[in-house]
């Protein structure tokens, strides 16, 4: 059967709302079972809309009470309104509504984890508690009154700052709390739990001390430091950067450990997936202590860039999650290594956005329509986001930025404003006329630049042409685009004056260099100045005198990369046509010096470039995708490196053998990922000597990042070794259910022939909960993204019916499923055959929810 197709939403169709919400007073009756929801909403008429019926959002809601400045009055209801005509300028409407929030599996509004009751209400989840404008625009205070049971739920939090609290009958309690600042629905928040509670204090710039409490559940308070550490240094940072100072007397986290996303900035009240709370040296790798640095001050920062100034509608989600990433991205370069976090920001655009720009999904960072707004929390929306941000910052500086941001916050403080607003911000501050830059918010797709030089000998110029194009565009305008860019000679070095960033702003354009003595070497787009892809055609010889000599980071690994990817798809054609690969011994000269450069360039940088690029990266460089060629391919030149290196990267795996206690500190963390990246090349090799270290090393390290890096490398190895490290690592990790994501992980990510069929029998694991999202993200949707395993009709097959599955239960999470069959379309005719038939079984699912069946027929297209 199949579903009905909903009905399409358009940017173009905004009107602002009809009816205005000055105050709102809830009060939450909490019980097993349902919730009561009574509200008090002081509205009045918006003066600029014609009038009109008063029209509230609302979802699985039963109401019980529907009045008027205390008088009933009619309405009407359908499944997701409730309508009443004929009211007054201003009114106060009273609703009361029942909820079953035990039963809410969707996560979305007020839903029960095991230690309590908890909200999610962006996007849309606030009408799934009460009738509500549901809409970022509609922007009210709110006092929150919660009444539970206090031996169950002896902790009541809501958004503010807490105003009375007390006892009631049969053993019961109820808070009241208070949110000075007017916000949006989607903001709100509360939690009823038992949880244990860490607290703390922070001194703001002006002298005021704020309240700082992060909770957790029981027995998981040792595991909460970092993340409280985390907050004080985001507070700090922030106030530093960009002068914004906390404005809320109480400001508090809660971790739980069912939750969609990774974390959501309601004012005054975070709630995180335990993901990017919780870390102990013993259960977090270094990634997982930066990533909650990360995810903290990312939810911190919306406190203004999100909360104070929000969104005026959804389409503008990019005004506040794009430029919340830069933000958080300027924060984690600054708290740790700016090199690697740069390489390691554009690695993840290339394998996740760039493809989504090139896919069905392919969206601007201002979408000009949806179907389910959920499904547009996207890489495009907040990565490439993020990368708009840094270039007006490029195009502007960084004190220009700031003056930008200054003037954005006194123009629009207590506003639900628009991606133009925040642009005209930044034009008013520095001068700059971003009118062409525009182009970047509207179109999608991604830019290709194709270049080409000439060095005239007799002149002395050196002439760069350079091509812009995006065949997803609705047009074929020019983008304004920066590109950071220097010239090297022969010796390594920039030559004077060559360094500046161009300004590409016509479809075909030359930049000319004069005095220049010899043929340079040109690096372009350096720091990676604008998410494009760069088509230069660079000769071996002048990517090796790049990774050798280049100062910006991110470049010298980018000549890394493109030195790999041009092997790895020769390579891989190769394969395909049946003939044996060819590595040239160049190749391997280049990253024996990079071994040999680690104590100058930092271990953190050479582990990096001696990371070959990812199979779904180098998948977008083809047209027709062998998946089998390329995952040999790339294996091919892994054991090639380290047969060759094999002495090197031995003396260099026990040269950097760890000293003294863990620290997460970036330094550290470097030592650690340059020496595990040299025993995942050693397992290459396969022989006896060599698993017995890894195992050594699984059994013996001290810390979560060594004992699974070891785990992770055994993973990629049939042995027994490899057996017997994954049943050790669940025997002692299978009460904390963060690690055993990472082993669920392991598993569904591995390379071997039998990995589908270890994820069907992990699915009737213990340890695999389909209602619980984490798991979902850990064993079925990185399985979709193990390019060899997941291509195949048995793969399609399995992960349709997963999809199926998990739809009745949670939509969002099931759309997100979908998404991993995105790129259907790059692979062959007998690939793609199966695939459409996996996708036709699933937009045909009896009662499909139109979260998936928006990306299900996009993806059919």
């Amino acid at each position: 059967m199949k579903t009905d197709t909903p009905p399409t939403i358009y940017l173009k169709d905004y009107t602002a709302p009809a009816y205005l919400v000055d105050t709102v007073d809830l009060d939450f009756v909490i019980a097993t079972g349902a919730t009561t929801v009574s509200a008090t909403l002081a509205m009045r008429r918006n003066p600029a809309v014609a009038a009109q019926p008063l029209v509230l959002d609302g979802e699985e809601l039963e109401t019980l009470s529907v009045a008027v400045d205390g008088e009933k009055v009619p309405f009407s209801t359908t499944p997701t309104t409730l309508t009443i005509a004929d009211l007054p300028d201003a009114f106060t409407l009273h609703t009361v509504v029942r909820i079953d929030p035990d039963r809410n599996t969707r996560l979305s509004g007020l839903y029960r984890s095991k230690d309590g009751y908890f909200t999610q209400c962006e996007a849309q989840g606030f009408r799934r508690i009460t009738w509500f404008l549901d809409r970022p625009d509609v922007m009210s205070t709110y006092t929150v009154t919660l009444h539970a049971d206090k031996a169950t739920y002896p902790v009541l939090l809501a958004n503010g700052n807490p105003v009375a609290s007390g006892e009631e009958a049969d053993g019961r309690h109820w808070a009241t709390w208070n949110d000075p600042f007017r916000k949006p629905a989607y903001l709100f928040a509360l939690v009823a739990g038992k949880l244990d509670g860490l607290f703390d204090t922070f001194q703001t710039a002006s002298g005021r001390s704020v309240q700082l409490a992060i909770y957790v559940e029981p027995g998981k308070l040792d595991q909460c430091p970092h993340a409280m550490a985390a907050l004080q240094k985001s507070m700090k940072w922030d106030e530093e950067r960009f002068g914004l100072e906390c404005d809320l007397d109480h400001y508090m986290i809660v971790a739980v450990g069912d939750f969609n996303m990774g974390a959501m900035e309601n004012k005054g009240l975070n709630i995180f997936n335990t993901k990017y709370v919780l870390a102990r040296a013993d259960v977090a790798t270094d990634v997982d202590f930066e990533n909650i640095d990360r995810v903290v001050a990312h939810e911190y920062f919306h406190n203004w860039t999100g909360n104070r100034v929000t969104c005026r509608d959804w389409f503008q989600l990019s005004l506040k999650e794009g430029l919340t990433v830069f933000r958080d991205q300027e924060f984690g370069a600054d708290l740790h290594n700016r090199q690697t976090a740069r390489i390691r920001e554009v690695r993840g655009l290339r394998a996740a956005q760039f493809p989504e720009d090139a896919g069905p999904m392919a969206h601007p960072i201002r979408p000009a329509s949806f179907v389910e707004i959920n499904n547009f929390y996207t890489s495009t929306v907040y990565e490439k986001g993020a990368e708009v941000i840094r270039m007006i910052q490029t195009l502007i500086g960084r004190d220009g930025f700031r003056a930008g941001m200054d003037e954005y916050f006194r123009r629009h403080d207590g506003q639900a404003v628009t991606c133009e607003d925040f642009v005209a911000a930044m034009a008013a501050a520095s001068g700059f006329d971003f009118t062409q830059f525009m182009r970047w918010y509207n179109q999608p797709g991604t830019p290709h630049l194709a270049v080409d030089s000439v060095f005239e000998a007799k002149t002395g110029r050196y002439t760069l042409h350079i091509k812009q194009s995006n065949p997803r565009a609705s047009d074929n305008h020019p983008y304004l685009i920066p590109i950071r860019i220097a010239l090297f000679d022969a010796g390594g070095q920039i030559i004077a004056g060559s360094d500046r960033t161009l300004l590409l702003t016509e479809n075909s354009q030359q930049f000319h260099f004069d005095g220049i003595a010899a043929e340079p070497v040109p690096s372009l787009l350096r720091d990676f100045s604008a998410p494009v892809v760069l088509d230069y055609a660079y000769t071996p010889q002048q990517l090796t005198l790049l990774l050798a000599h280049e100062s910006d980071p991110f470049n010298a690994w980018e000549a890394g990369q493109r030195l790999a990817s041009t092997l790895i798809l020769d390579a891989t054609a190769a394969i395909a046509a049946g003939q044996a690969p060819v590595w040239p011994a160049s190749f391997v000269d280049a990253a024996r010096r990079l071994l040999q450069t680690q104590a100058e360039r930092g271990a953190a940088f050479v582990a990096e470039a001696l990371t070959l690029p990812g199979e779904s990266t180098l998948a977008e460089a083809l047209d027709i995708v062998d998946p089998d060629a390329l995952h040999a391919a790339r294996n091919s030149l892994r054991r090639h490196l380290a047969e060759q290196l094999e002495g090197e990267f031995a003396g260099l795996y026990a040269g950097l053998a760890p000293h003294g206690a863990y620290t997460p500190s970036s330094e550290e963390a470097g030592r650690r990922a340059l020496r595990n990246t040299c025993l995942a090349y050693l397992l290459e090799l396969n022989t006896p000597a060599v698993r017995q270290l890894a195992l050594q090393q699984f059994r013996s390290a001290d810390n979560m990042t060594d004992q699974f890096a070891a785990l992770a490398a055994l993973a990629q190895t049939e042995c027994t070794e490899r057996e017997t490290a994954l049943a050790e690592f669940y025997q002692r990790w299978q009460h904390e259910a963060l690690v055993v994501d990472k082993w669920l992980a392991v598993q569904s990510g591995s390379r071997l022939p039998d990995t589908l069929a270890t994820v069907k029998r992990l699915t009737g694991h213990p340890a695999f909960d389909i209602g619980n999202p984490n798991k979902v993200y850990a064993l079925l949707r990185n399985f979709g993204a193990n390019l060899a395993r997941f291509h195949t009709p048995a793969g399609y097959a399995f992960l349709a019916e997963q999809t199926q599955l998990l739809d009745g239960k949670n939509p969002q999470v099931a759309s997100r499923l979908a998404r991993c069959f995105d790129r259907w379309k790059k692979f062959d005719g007998e690939r793609q055959k199966h695939a459409r038939l996996a996708l036709e079984s699933i937009r045909d699912h009896q009662g499909l929810s139109r979260d998936v069946l928006e990306i299900v027929n996009r993806a059919l297209g």
